[in-house]
């Protein structure tokens, strides 16, 4: 092969091998700018997704924070609600419990008021018994005072009639019996007379029959109730005026040395002390009871210590009398709790407290007045009047008995003077005077606490009394009958409680036979003392005999 087509072809293999390079290298330089834009485009996605990411980080730290703010607001929110719905929560527990126990409260009202209801119904129903009694009475008083108006009408018109028969009468008499007109007028007004007290007898007895059994029946059944509610001793015990002594040796000691010691203590006691051959006790006499129970607490105590002298008795007496001023005291106030009586002045208290001391007939009149105070206070409840008023009367009517030992005069104006001093009422002070007769009775109460002593005094068992006095009282009651005109014979019976008279038939007629009971019943009442109530009854018997012979 020729050199110049060596050569041509070097060069042309050289230059395919330019071209050839110059593609490749332009290849490899597109291909180096096309990773060149790939990488960029690669670096722009890294930095859009790492922006991306970013925006996305700082979106949602945004949408965090917010998130956190607003759950911070709402949990503050929910607090607030939390505490509220706790408070309303609280309250309305509060308010269930206010509920429950105002529920229970009024349950309690409920049944109070449901009791009250009962018991004002009870009383209603009472009230209307009372009232439909009361209208009876009343309807029966009106048409027994319509009855009094017409046969007073029907009096009035005889009365004229007579006046008339009396005019006429008199001319007549004056024609006939030529007797003058001053004559006639006083022989037809004898006659009037002795008519018309033969009607208005009859016309009393009638009266008083209606009157007194209505009357009987009201108070029978006041104070059988006001008995009933009360149910207390009748008789206490007696105080005792004899000590006991450990032997006869203290006989020698009480008397002392020239009779030194028993001297020193009748002078410190007040009291009278009997030393007689009574084995192993001395007799104490005194008329006051409270000093003669503490002369017997001193020598029971002188004779439990074993010294007695002059010194010791006044001690021991001293001691004895401070603690029976305490007991005095003690005993009223208990009285007056007792009978539901307040305000009472402390010396008042203590003659309550002396009146244990006291007894009538055998009854401890502490224990009557207590009684008494029952009584008359249930007996001015049925009849509508202040109980608490009736329970004062009763309990300080028999007051002036404390002291009617140690003053002048007698117990119903001792106790008068007594209460009027310590500033008693004028109902409460006459209560004390006029329950006994022979004073003037101002109210209701004094009746009441009249009838309330003889009832306590009454009773069966509750007094008694000896012999003598008893056949006394039988004696006076038979004398004062057989007193009258027309009696014949009178007996006591029934312990003195009834007085039966036998008058004569034939000089006492039917008409003056109330007036002779009524005129007994005053005398007895003027002249003897009895407790509760003597029945006067007028037997007339008319006998006839004839003999045959």
């Amino acid at each position: 092969m020729q050199p110049t087509s060596v050569v041509l072809l070097v060069l042309i293999v050289a230059a395919l091998a330019a071209a050839a390079g110059m593609a490749i290298a332009s290849r490899r330089s597109k291909t180096a700018a096309a990773r060149d834009r790939d990488l960029a485009i690669a670096q722009e996605k890294a930095r859009l997704a790492a922006d991306q990411i970013a925006a996305q980080q700082k979106l949602e730290s945004h949408h965090a924070d917010l998130l956190a703010k607003s759950r911070a607001s709402m949990e503050a929110s929910l607090a607030v609600d939390r505490e509220a719905v706790a408070r309303e929560r609280r309250e309305i527990t509060e308010q269930d419990s206010r509920l429950d126990r105002r529920d229970q409260q009024t349950l309690v009202r409920d049944k109070a008021l449901a009791e009250r209801e009962k018991v004002l119904g009870e009383r209603e129903r009472t009230f209307l018994e009372r009232e439909k009694a009361v209208e009876r009475a009343v309807t029966a008083a009106e048409t027994r005072e319509t009855k009094a108006r017409t046969k007073e009408e029907t009096l009035d018109q005889r009365i004229a009639g007579l006046a008339i028969a009396e005019q006429v009468a008199a001319a007549k008499l004056s024609e006939i019996a030529k007797l003058t007109t001053e004559q006639a007028r006083e022989q037809l007004l004898t006659s009037l007379d002795s008519e018309l007290a033969t009607e208005q007898a009859q016309r009393i007895a009638r009266a008083e029959k209606d009157y007194h059994a209505r009357a009987k029946e009201l108070g029978i059944e006041v104070v059988s109730r006001a008995i009933q509610r009360y149910a207390a001793e009748h008789t206490a015990d007696t105080t005792f005026s004899k000590v006991k002594l450990p032997d006869e040796e203290a006989k020698g000691r009480i008397i002392g040395k020239e009779g030194r010691n028993i001297k020193a203590f009748e002078l410190a006691t007040g009291v009278d002390v009997i030393i007689d051959e009574t084995p192993d006790s001395v007799t104490i006499s005194c008329f006051d009871p409270v000093r003669r129970e503490m002369a017997r607490r001193t020598m029971e105590s002188l004779l439990a210590d074993g010294r007695i002298q002059p010194a010791r008795i006044e001690d021991v007496l001293a001691k004895v009398q401070s603690e029976m001023d305490r007991e005095l005291m003690k005993r009223g106030e208990d009285t007056a709790y007792t009978c539901e009586v307040s305000g009472l002045h402390p010396q008042l208290l203590k003659l309550l407290g002396k009146l244990h001391f006291r007894t009538s007939y055998g009854q401890n009149v502490l224990k009557h007045t207590e009684e008494v105070a029952f009584l008359c206070g249930a007996m001015a409840a049925d009849l509508g009047l202040d109980a608490k008023l009736g329970r004062r009367c009763g309990l300080l009517h028999d007051i002036g008995k404390a002291i009617d030992h140690e003053q002048e005069g007698s117990h119903p104006e001792l106790g008068y003077q007594a209460l009027k001093r310590y500033n008693e009422s004028e109902v409460v002070a006459n209560a004390a005077l006029a329950h006994h007769e022979g004073h003037a009775v101002l109210s209701a109460y004094t009746t009441l606490a009249a009838a309330a002593d003889a009832i306590s005094a009454a009773r069966p068992g509750a007094r008694s009394q000896n012999t003598e006095n008893y056949l006394k009282r039988l004696t006076q009651l038979e004398t004062i009958a057989c007193a009258h005109p027309g009696v014949q014979k009178a007996y006591a019976i029934q312990a003195g409680r009834e007085l039966r008279v036998l008058v004569n038939g034939h000089t006492v007629p039917d008409a003056d036979m109330l007036k002779i009971a009524r005129d007994i019943a005053k005398s007895i009442s003027d002249q003897v003392a009895f407790p509760g109530e003597v029945r006067v009854t007028l037997i007339r018997e008319m006998r006839q005999i004839a003999v045959a012979r």
